[in-house]
């Protein structure tokens, strides 16, 4: 194995990773929900309506940046997988990913164009979704087939290291608590203006800057392998496609595999995408509270990916995907059954505990920590049972079509928690879609071989 090239490729996972640890999950999510439930609020809604208000927006933020990701991923990937380029899209959707984060920075507390910020975050998902793609194709090149379950946990861990680094950082250094302080005490560093809240809007140009700096070492340590390499004929790499489509009507555990795969990224983006817009607006939490959060719920999943990397090397990747997927499930069915005063229909009140955390504070700080080990592992044996399906020569091919399945309902969870919580003004019965598709994920592994099938 080439060491070298491998720690490029594990860069990818560290750059990269801000950008869900930041903005999606952990600070910039909580922020967006803070100012958008203050301006439907001073539009003359009450709280609870406009928490629902703010959650209903962001996601049908994120159902609209999926969708486009839906229909453009098979279309690219097709494109990559025939004329054999793929470093080239890389460049590319870097560029996405620099431009959305940092267009972040303009959504202030005092004009608020929230339309604006989720265009802008919009741009920066399709850059981050996009560049994964072709990077995860080239995984099955970088070790033996023995190997790259310990490669994909390793670097799943090695980015959600990364991720808590920058989220220490911002919550140091940056990030303003109730008082304009940072978490230690400090004003924003770089005379960012707390009470303008630049400290935490800052997050944008930090997650930018930080993938910049970082994907150095990718862009230098990682070569595509030699082959030919053929002009771009998008009519006949979507002709391809459509025929790699059909063929899995005569490959069962492929099929199932994609499907189960789709459904449970689809809902374990959307938990990721929501969890702090639920702490923020049910809990009340506000955006230091969601990084401290962020904090123990990366370490969890920095240290479970890496334990899912070894018992996947151990057991295989699909005792691990059931494993925590039941996990998932389990902590979707506890969000849903609570909130600020009381638990599974018991009154709790918001007496301290710990550390100044009320009982309902406390369980979701586990609920975090079983999102994030749950999550990483699942997203690392995810990419091992896909190696499992395919080869080396047609490793293109195949993340190709687990790029098209995890792209193709991209918008459905994010839309379905939308459009329950609209229906329903509950941001607690929102959630509930996701149990469903995690469920139906779950009951397709039973069609999965284990060991993945062979390659036509």
């Amino acid at each position: 194995m080439d060491r070298k090239r491998i720690w490029g490729w594990w860069f990818f996972d560290w750059a990269s990773q801000p950008y869900h640890t930041l903005l999606v999950t952990f600070i910039f999510s909580i922020y967006f929900a803070e100012v958008a439930r203050q301006q439907f609020m001073a539009a003359g809604l009450d709280e609870m309506a406009a928490g629902a208000q703010a959650q209903a927006l962001w996601g049908y933020g994120l159902a609209v940046s999926g969708a486009v990701i839906a229909l453009l991923a098979p279309v690219l990937g097709a494109v990559a997988d025939t004329s054999g380029r793929k470093m080239a899209w890389i460049w590319l959707f870097s560029a996405f990913y620099v431009f959305g984060s940092a267009g972040l920075w303009l959504l202030s507390p005092d004009q608020p164009a929230l339309l604006m910020a989720v265009t802008f975050f919009a741009i920066g998902m399709i850059g981050v979704e996009f560049a994964t793609i072709f990077t995860n194709a080239l995984l099955p090149g970088l070790a033996p087939r023995d190997e790259i379950g310990r490669v994909s946990g390793s670097g799943f861990a090695f980015g959600y290291l990364g991720g808590l680094i920058a989220l220490v950082a911002m919550l140091l250094l940056f990030a303003e608590t109730p008082s304009g302080k940072t978490l230690i005490g400090i004003d924003p560093v770089l005379g960012l203006d707390a009470a303008r809240r630049e400290g935490t809007r800052f997050v944008g140009p930090f997650t930018a800057l930080w993938y910049i700096v970082f994907m150095v070492p990718f862009f230098l340590w990682v070569r595509e392998p030699r082959g030919s390499r053929q002009p771009v004929r998008i009519r006949a790499a979507l002709r391809d496609l459509w025929a790699l489509i059909l063929g899995l009507r005569h490959r069962t555990s492929l099929r199932n595999w994609l499907i189960s795969s789709m459904l449970s990224r689809d809902a374990l983006n959307a938990l990721y995408g929501f969890g702090s817009v639920y702490a923020g607006t049910v809990l009340g939490w506000p955006v230091f509270m969601a990084g401290v959060f962020g904090v123990v719920s990366v370490i969890a999943a920095t240290i479970l990916s890496w334990a899912g990397g070894r018992a996947d090397r151990r057991f295989g990747p699909k005792p691990v995907i059931a494993a925590c997927t039941v996990i998932l499930i389990g902590v979707c069915l506890i969000v849903i059954s609570m909130d600020r005063d009381t638990v599974f229909g018991m009154t709790v009140g918001r007496a301290p505990l710990f550390a100044g955390l009320s009982l309902p504070d406390l369980i979701f700080f586990g609920c975090g920590v079983a999102i994030g080990g749950a999550g990483g592992a699942l997203q690392s044996a995810s990419r091992t049972m896909m190696v499992r399906h395919t080869t080396e020569e047609r490793a293109t091919e195949g993340f190709g079509l687990y790029a098209l399945s995890g792209k193709a309902t991209a918008f459905a969870a994010p839309f379905l928690i939308a459009l329950t919580t609209d229906l329903t003004g509950n941001q607690r019965m929102g959630i509930s879609p996701l149990i469903v598709i995690f469920l139906l994920s779950l009951l397709l592994l039973i069609w999965v071989k284990a060991e993945g099938e062979d390659t036509p």
